[in-house]
């Protein structure tokens, strides 16, 4: 009866089945991957968002780096502004609008400096405009913010090229800014949060990083995929069951046809 299953259609459907169960197998698993690591760093965010601020020295360093679990510790530092330096950072989109982010070394009083981006200016009216920028605060200030790595290609999606103008860059990259720079930068950049005393005029603040459900959605398409394996299973025994019963069914149909001999 289960001699069909040896038919070249049928044996091409096995195919067909065992092929496909590893590949959710496989997506499954990759999708609780997923979950797992933006878990574990949506965690990470919201604890280091949650932390007091510490002076910026005791997480990073002159030409050192900011690791990844230091991301969005909130840090203060003391200095003035360094004008002459200051930067503008294009291609940053806040609130569905293109503009640019004002980056403006901080002088410490040890002689060293960080980064500090002071926030975001809407573009100018066409691509070669200057935006309007604040000034920065002059004489000595407190800067709050949230501490971040540098940024580079590979982290951040966008290719760096040269022939910028004057003043402008695409990534925020602390060892390529730092080349210019008539001091030492500390590792990685700050993104304002609160100064003191308080600035006249100020470009918009960055939002806080949004945490996100954690990867709620790759817990449930990881789900989703293992679901798929079992319907793939049960749609095989299925179609075998179905096929079994058709042919015992035109079996005994034939033989309730066929005449009896005298």
């Amino acid at each position: 009866m289960y001699r069909f299953l040896l038919t070249p259609r049928w044996l091409a459907l096995h195919v067909v089945v065992l092929l496909v169960i590893p590949a959710f197998v496989f997506l499954g698993r990759w999708q609780f991957g997923r979950y797992e690591e933006r878990s574990t760093s949506s965690n990470r965010t919201t604890a280091n968002l949650a932390t007091a601020p510490v002076p910026i020295e005791r997480l990073t360093a002159p030409g050192g780096a900011v690791p990844v679990s230091d991301k969005y510790r909130p840090v203060t530092v003391t200095g003035t502004f360094d004008t002459a330096n200051q930067l503008l950072v294009r291609r940053r989109v806040q609130d569905s609008v293109l503009g640019f982010y004002v980056l403006t070394p901080l002088r410490n009083g040890d002689g060293t400096g960080v980064l500090v981006n002071r926030g975001w200016v809407k573009a100018g009216a066409t691509a070669d405009a200057l935006p309007e920028v604040p000034t920065p605060s002059t004489g000595e200030v407190t800067v709050t913010g949230r501490l971040q790595p540098s940024e580079t290609e590979e982290t951040t999606g966008i290719r760096d090229r040269a022939g910028l103008p004057r003043g402008q860059v695409l990534l925020i990259n602390t060892e390529t800014i730092g080349r210019g720079l008539p001091y030492r930068l500390l590792g990685g950049y700050v993104d304002l949060t609160a100064q003191s005393p308080r600035a006249a005029a100020a470009p918009a603040p960055v939002p806080e990083p949004d945490v996100g459900g954690g990867g709620g959605l790759n817990l449930a398409y990881g789900v989703q995929w293992w679901l798929f394996i079992g319907i793939a299973i049960g749609g095989w025994v299925l179609l075998i069951r179905r096929e079994a019963a058709d042919l015992r069914a035109e079996a005994a149909k034939k033989e309730q046809t066929e005449p009896v001999d005298a």
